[in-house]
């Protein structure tokens, strides 16, 4: 396997201090929202939410030492984050989420076993939902998305090839394959009913590419983003000439555990150009969109200083950095970041360090524009 982004998440050298030369970051009102207790080491992966009253946040907890853990699941009211139950099932980590009203959301895992379960969620608990493929070993679901129209889109493997299963809840059917060999895909995006895109990594021989495709009934490959081993963990369109995607460049090596780069690439409808990222050694997460759709906020990781979690805002055509709150954590690291519908308002998610070894929790953080 490539590049996988999501076992970058949380995998980095001790603090070190910011360097003179750093851009000097500005302020938000980013507030630290306390998360139910977890048995460490815990962090949320992953976060989706309908509305100021309703959103979910999925992950692992209790991964120790050879533990893998087990999967970590909660859901927010309006007022507080609550733990849902998942004592009946048996996953390690649950890798994403997304949904569309209080009793249908759905849910991607890692299994204790072979096979990748498909978990749906009825407004009380989580149960495994069958689909075609369900508890073959070779099947693989990474990331899931439900569009407006409640079709629900998620990004996988299946007889060897990158794929994407979409359904209903009840009729499934899995596309074509993604014409790329050897490819890795991360995260699953619906821009509109029928136009879907997803992000990841693609081998070039001798590591690997950013990979960004569009599924609209077939599929539009772009041009691979050129890095240094560069996998992208997330990508947002605002139209056919406006896509960023966000990652992180491992670059050429070193010892296990060294900070890669963050990766920001804009593709104009021709070509992906590098854009600076305002840090320079650490990792970009997650992307979201404001009400109007335009790219709006980035989730990050500065690895020169971790005091407070990191973001890119946009500002017109120039993306600057913002710190969260101080004193909220010890190290925070953050893995996603997404809008919440009808606010101008958005959530955070990730760990209280980015090592995910005891002590580590679980950590949200929200912004309330």
């Amino acid at each position: 396997m490539a590049g996988a982004i999501g076992t970058l998440s949380g995998i980095a050298l001790g603090p070190a201090q910011a360097r003179a030369d750093e851009p000097t970051p500005r302020t938000q009102s980013w507030q630290a929202v306390p998360a139910p207790g977890s048995t460490p080491a815990a962090q949320l992966r992953r976060i989706a939410a309908v509305g100021p009253q309703l959103a979910w946040a999925v992950g692992e907890e209790g991964r120790a030492g050879p533990s893998q853990g087990r999967g970590l699941a909660m859901v927010w009211n309006g007022s507080a984050w609550t733990k849902t139950d998942l004592s009946h099932l048996n996953h390690t980590r649950l890798s994403d989420v997304s949904g569309t009203c209080a009793t249908a959301a759905w849910s991607v895992a890692q299994p204790a076993g072979s096979g990748s379960p498909l978990l749906r969620w009825d407004g009380t608990t989580w149960r495994e939902s069958t689909f075609p493929g369900h508890g073959e070993p070779d099947v693989r679901l990474h990331a899931v998305a439900v569009g407006p129209d409640r079709q629900v889109w998620i990004c996988g493997s299946r007889g060897g090839a990158a794929r994407l299963l979409q359904g209903d809840g009840e009729r499934w059917r899995w596309l074509d394959p993604l014409p790329v060999a050897s490819a890795n895909l991360y995260r699953v995006v619906v821009r509109s009913p029928g136009e879907v895109w997803v992000c990841g990594d693609q081998s070039n021989g001798g590591g690997w590419s950013g990979l960004v495709a569009r599924w609209d009934g077939s599929w539009t490959v772009l041009p691979p983003i050129a890095g240094l081993r560069l996998g992208i963990a997330d990508v947002h369109s605002a139209g056919p000439d406006d896509v960023w995607a966000v990652g992180t460049e491992a670059g050429i090596g070193g010892p296990p555990g060294r900070p890669g780069n963050p990766a920001l690439s804009h593709w104009d409808g021709t070509s992906w150009t590098r854009v600076e990222a305002g840090f320079s050694v650490g990792s970009l997460s997650g992307i979201a969109g404001d009400a109007q759709g335009r790219a709006a906020w980035i989730s990050g990781w500065n690895y020169q200083d971790q005091s407070r979690s990191t973001y890119l805002h946009r500002d017109g055509s120039t993306w600057t950095v913002v710190r969260g709150p101080v004193n909220a954590a010890p190290a925070p690291y953050l893995n996603d970041v997404t809008s919440i519908p009808g606010t101008t308002g958005f959530w955070s998610v990730g760990m209280t360090s980015p090592t995910p070894a005891p002590p580590t929790e679980a950590y949200t953080e929200r912004l309330e524009a």
